[in-house]
């Protein structure tokens, strides 16, 4: 089998490339020839290799770096691009570029505050540079789909793109968050304004997640973890987005034509943790009762099991559910039962018989018929859409 030399061009110093990378890793290890070389420094200060000494088939690069585009352009052998979906990438050249699919991470966003009952919404961005535009996208879409089901959203973008002017910053932040009715379900752009966020809320002596809830985007497990409290956040398909972009440059060092230029990645889900760890329900008493709901879903109770829970002949609780969630009794035990499952379902290697029976469904069969009702697909369907072939 012939080796193919492999120059990966990447930022090192970003956990999200090093996800990236942990997918082409994935990938180099099933094709067994590939000979790659890498330098683990900050995007801008990488280089590619001496092609007088050393061959090159192919490039995989982050292109959020305008040398690194430059360069790697230039070269003509096979390239294949990935990065925030902005920057230094034309989208009228003919190479194969792979981003984060903004939109449905906006959605998912949105779906979590919304199923936790928000009705006040806010999203922190940054302002925009040539390679963010990414905040822009996932705050205009979490503001639509907010937006769709009947709220508005505040916006915050603020002056500094950076925090070297952490002060100033933190107190635009601040004023920004005081003016914002409550309890508010915020999303910001990534993990990092996110900790931001939550440093403001640590100044005003707000509470996180019961006045404000807080959602990053990355899922960056030490900055997640180093917050207090731990940071939600939604955790981007990095590693499938990595061994696509592999198997699609390899197909290319063969000599295999492509039709599609632009490859976007659906985030695999949120992590919820204790930011947004809450339900925003203003009535004290429907408040015990959907709790009760979320803690009891999964031993297979009915809806008649909370009626007699709450004490509250049927018609009226089923009123009550709806004018708080906007559905049935029913339904909210069918959503959470479907949210785990689709967390054990993506996330473990667990039987579909045994997932199944950990989230409350009788069999199957049962599990199987409402997974296809709420997603489109069936449990096994889903689970493979998340693996890495």
């Amino acid at each position: 089998m012939k080796i193919r030399n492999i120059t990966l061009i990447y930022d090192a110093t970003l956990p999200s490339d090093g996800k990236v990378i942990e997918g082409v890793a994935a990938y180099v290890r099933e094709v067994g020839n590939w000979s790659v070389y890498i330098e683990e420094f900050a995007l801008g200060k990488q280089h590619l290799p001496n092609l007088k000494t050393w061959h090159v088939d192919g490039i995989l690069a982050d292109f959020d770096d305008p040398k690194v585009s430059q360069d790697v352009q230039e070269m003509r052998i096979p390239v294949v691009g990935f990065g925030g979906g902005y920057g230094w990438y034309n989208p009228d050249s003919d190479i194969p570029y792979f981003y984060a699919d903004n939109k449905k991470i906006s959605r998912m966003s949105a779906d979590h505050f919304l199923e936790r009952g928000f009705r006040n919404f806010a999203y922190c961005g940054y302002p925009p540079t040539k390679i963010n535009g990414w905040s822009f996208e996932r705050g205009e879409a979490f503001q639509q789909y907010v937006g769709e089901a009947g709220f508005t959203c505040s916006m915050y973008k603020g002056h500094h793109k950076t925090a070297k002017n952490w002060g100033v910053m933190l107190e635009s932040i601040c004023n920004w968050l005081t003016s914002l009715p409550k309890p508010l379900g915020l999303m910001a752009a990534n993990d990092k304004r996110a900790r931001q966020v939550l440093e403001a809320c640590k100044t005003l002596e707000l509470r996180v997640p019961e006045q404000v809830a807080v959602l990053g985007v990355d899922n960056d497990e030490m900055l997640c973890q180093l917050a207090t409290p731990a940071l939600s956040s939604v955790k981007l398909g990095a590693r499938q987005l990595g061994y696509q972009a592999a198997s699609l440059l390899d197909k290319m060092i063969s000599g295999k034509s492509i039709s599609k230029y632009h490859y976007t990645i659906p985030p695999e889900g949120v992590v919820a943790r204790a930011s947004t760890d809450v339900l925003a329900i203003e009535d004290r008493e429907m408040a015990e009762i959907v709790r009760y709901v979320h803690d009891h879903a999964f031993d297979g109770i009915k809806a008649q099991d909370v009626v007699d829970i709450a004490g509250i002949s049927r018609p009226t609780l089923e009123s009550r559910f709806e004018a708080i969630l906007g559905h049935s009794i029913h339904t909210e035990i069918r959503n959470v039962q479907l949210k785990r499952a689709k967390e054990l379902i993506q996330s473990s290697d667990l039987p579909l018989k045994s997932i199944s029976r950990i989230c409350g469904f009788k069999s199957i069969q049962y599990l199987t018929y409402f997974f296809r009702q709420a997603t489109g697909q069936t449990p096994a369907e889903y689970r493979r859409s998340f693996r890495l072939q």
